[in-house]
């Protein structure tokens, strides 16, 4: 658990961080991300869960080993997460905007995937986009363009 707390930390050099620590840490964030979204109706449904292993696979070019090993990862860190902030930070310093514009597509795509929008899910994707600096205009696009995919 250190080493992950490490990888979190917001006082962490990162400029001197390895490069392959940073993309982990990435990752991690990410999958956190969708996790979060997924927990949020406090519903543990397997269409949730479908989506956020084929989401991180296609974002960030993995199988289907390690894309459930990273899942496994980012649920024992979202265990011990106490605030967002620490997460949406990585993705910021990380993430172009259209990156991030992607991250919130694959938000609403796991909020969705049950074919319906929990309140609960709604408001966490909402105050993520926020503190990732995406723009209410390009959050209801990016919900609406989601919700028009069949």
């Amino acid at each position: 658990m250190r080493k992950l707390a490490a990888l979190f930390d917001g006082g962490l050099a990162r400029e001197n961080e390895d490069p392959a620590a940073r993309e982990h840490a990435l990752r991690v964030a990410t999958a956190l991300l969708l996790i979060e979204v997924a927990r949020a109706d406090y519903a543990d449904d397997f269409a949730e869960g479908e989506t956020m292993i084929a989401s991180l696979k296609q974002f960030f070019a993995l199988d289907d080993a390690s894309a459930e090993l990273l899942i496994e990862e980012a649920r024992s860190a979202a265990d011990q997460a106490v605030e967002l902030q620490q997460f949406t930070r990585r993705l910021n310093e990380q993430l172009s905007v259209a990156e991030k514009h992607r991250v919130v597509e694959m938000l609403w795509q796991v909020a969705l995937a049950d074919r319906r929008l929990d309140k609960h899910e709604d408001h966490l994707v909402r105050r993520i986009a926020d503190l990732l600096y995406v723009s209410h205009s390009d959050l209801i696009r990016i919900r609406n363009r989601v919700r028009s995919t069949p």
